[in-house]
Protein backbone atom coordinates (compact mmCIF):
# COMPACT_ATOMS: atom_id res chain seq x y z
CA UNK A 1 0.00 0.00 0.00
CA UNK A 2 2.37 2.17 1.02
CA UNK A 3 6.30 2.38 1.08
CA UNK A 4 8.39 3.22 4.32
CA UNK A 5 9.82 6.53 2.12
CA UNK A 6 6.81 8.16 0.98
CA UNK A 7 5.27 7.54 4.38
CA UNK A 8 8.87 9.16 5.96
CA UNK A 9 8.28 12.50 4.15
CA UNK A 10 4.99 13.10 5.72
CA UNK A 11 4.45 15.44 8.86
CA UNK A 12 2.78 14.21 11.86
CA UNK A 13 -0.46 16.05 11.16
CA UNK A 14 -0.26 14.48 7.63
CA UNK A 15 0.32 10.75 8.53
CA UNK A 16 -2.06 11.71 11.14
CA UNK A 17 -4.91 12.56 8.85
CA UNK A 18 -4.00 9.08 6.52
CA UNK A 19 -4.81 7.45 9.60
CA UNK A 20 -7.92 9.09 10.24
CA UNK A 21 -9.29 8.64 6.62
CA UNK A 22 -8.35 4.95 6.82
CA UNK A 23 -9.61 4.07 10.14
CA UNK A 24 -6.55 3.33 11.57
CA UNK A 25 -5.11 3.98 15.01
CA UNK A 26 -1.55 4.84 15.37
CA UNK A 27 0.47 1.90 17.31
CA UNK A 28 2.23 3.57 20.15
CA UNK A 29 2.36 7.05 21.42
CA UNK A 30 0.63 9.77 18.70
CA UNK A 31 3.39 12.35 19.09
CA UNK A 32 6.05 10.33 16.84
CA UNK A 33 5.77 10.03 13.52
CA UNK A 34 6.90 5.97 13.94
CA UNK A 35 3.59 5.10 15.39
CA UNK A 36 1.82 6.03 12.30
CA UNK A 37 4.17 5.08 10.19
CA UNK A 38 4.08 1.34 11.52
CA UNK A 39 -0.23 1.63 11.45
CA UNK A 40 -0.14 2.73 7.60
CA UNK A 41 2.29 -0.15 6.55
CA UNK A 42 0.43 -2.46 8.12
CA UNK A 43 -3.16 -2.62 8.24
CA UNK A 44 -3.56 -3.87 4.82
CA UNK A 45 -2.05 -7.41 6.14
CA UNK A 46 -3.51 -7.15 9.66
CA UNK A 47 -7.28 -6.87 7.70
CA UNK A 48 -6.43 -9.77 5.01
CA UNK A 49 -5.29 -11.98 8.02
CA UNK A 50 -8.10 -11.06 10.06
CA UNK A 51 -10.62 -12.56 7.06
CA UNK A 52 -8.27 -15.90 6.88
CA UNK A 53 -8.85 -16.20 10.30
CA UNK A 54 -12.90 -15.75 9.85
CA UNK A 55 -13.09 -12.38 11.96
CA UNK A 56 -14.80 -9.19 10.77
CA UNK A 57 -15.88 -9.43 6.70
CA UNK A 58 -16.20 -12.84 5.21
CA UNK A 59 -16.05 -14.46 1.92
CA UNK A 60 -19.58 -14.70 0.12
CA UNK A 61 -20.75 -18.09 -1.38
CA UNK A 62 -20.98 -18.12 -5.19
CA UNK A 63 -24.58 -18.37 -4.90
CA UNK A 64 -24.44 -14.72 -2.66
CA UNK A 65 -22.19 -13.68 -5.26
CA UNK A 66 -24.43 -14.78 -8.66
CA UNK A 67 -27.07 -12.95 -6.79
CA UNK A 68 -25.36 -9.21 -6.65
CA UNK A 69 -24.34 -9.81 -10.07
CA UNK A 70 -28.21 -10.24 -11.08
CA UNK A 71 -29.03 -7.10 -8.62
CA UNK A 72 -26.17 -4.89 -9.91
CA UNK A 73 -26.87 -5.61 -13.34
CA UNK A 74 -30.51 -4.64 -13.37
CA UNK A 75 -29.55 -0.86 -11.53
CA UNK A 76 -27.73 -0.34 -15.30
CA UNK A 77 -25.30 2.09 -14.82
CA UNK A 78 -25.57 5.91 -13.11
CA UNK A 79 -26.01 9.34 -15.27
CA UNK A 80 -23.38 11.66 -14.26
CA UNK A 81 -25.82 13.35 -11.98
CA UNK A 82 -26.16 10.34 -10.24
CA UNK A 83 -22.51 9.31 -10.08
CA UNK A 84 -22.08 12.73 -8.40
CA UNK A 85 -24.80 11.99 -5.98
CA UNK A 86 -23.14 8.47 -4.90
CA UNK A 87 -19.11 10.64 -4.88
CA UNK A 88 -20.77 13.17 -2.27
CA UNK A 89 -22.26 10.44 -0.17
CA UNK A 90 -19.50 8.31 -0.03
CA UNK A 91 -17.43 11.60 1.35
CA UNK A 92 -20.14 11.45 4.44
CA UNK A 93 -21.24 14.34 2.76
CA UNK A 94 -25.42 15.40 3.25
CA UNK A 95 -27.30 17.46 0.98
CA UNK A 96 -31.19 19.24 1.82
CA UNK A 97 -33.87 17.16 -0.49
CA UNK A 98 -34.81 19.03 -3.50
CA UNK A 99 -38.24 20.57 -2.42
CA UNK A 100 -40.95 19.54 -4.69
CA UNK A 101 -39.11 16.20 -5.64
CA UNK A 102 -40.60 12.86 -5.10
CA UNK A 103 -38.44 10.32 -2.81
CA UNK A 104 -37.01 7.30 -4.62
CA UNK A 105 -37.27 4.79 -2.17
CA UNK A 106 -40.57 5.64 0.52
CA UNK A 107 -41.65 2.96 2.96
CA UNK A 108 -45.23 3.76 3.59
Amino acid sequence: MFTRSELEIKTVPELRDMCRRYGVRPTGSPALKGSYITSLMSFAIIAIKQMEEGRGLRLPSLASIQVIESAIDEMNTPTDEQAGLIKISMEGRRMNYPEGATRFCEVG
